[in-house]
């Protein structure tokens, strides 16, 4: 298993977390954007940079990943592409899509889209916050907990 981050727009309040679980578990950890990520020393860490332009990004994750991987993004057409593929996605404030799920998320965030288009809904998401990053390590550590045990154990 690999942890692929869509990190152009990943929350720095995480990192750290995801940095200290894949070097206990020892997961590779790859960050893409189309900008240069920062990132600790580790063999275990690692990062891609693409050239910038729409869903550059997205398409390299979905090229990279295998069956099993997880992704962290907060982008609902990518996480679509995640679970098509046989990978799962986390959301940066802890909502992991699946199969069961992801239909949904993105037909949500499609009529999201169009009811701000026509003005009737203003304003995005709520901020990031202390509540959204333990959501996250709970979800993260769930995650790793069943899925990296059935691979090693």
């Amino acid at each position: 298993m690999q942890i692929f981050v869509d990190a152009d727009a990943f929350p720095a309040a995480i990192q750290k977390i995801l940095f200290r679980a894949v070097e206990r578990l020892k997961v590779p950890l790859i960050f893409v954007a189309n900008g240069k990520s920062r990132i600790p020393s580790s063999e275990y860490i690692s990062s891609v940079v693409v050239p910038a332009g729409p869903d550059v990004a997205d398409d390299r994750i979905v090229e990279l990943l295998q069956s099993g991987d997880l992704v962290i993004t907060a982008d609902i057409p990518l996480a679509y592409r995640v679970v098509e593929k046989g990978g799962y996605a986390l959301d940066p404030r802890g909502k992991l899509h699946t199969g069961k799920n992801i239909k949904e998320r993105l037909a949500m965030r499609d009529l999201m889209n169009e009811l701000r288009g026509a003005g009737l809904i203003t304003g995005g998401p709520p901020s990031f916050n202390a509540k959204d990053i333990q959501v996250f390590a709970n979800q993260l550590d769930k995650f790793l907990t069943k899925h990296h045990k059935s691979r090693t154990g």
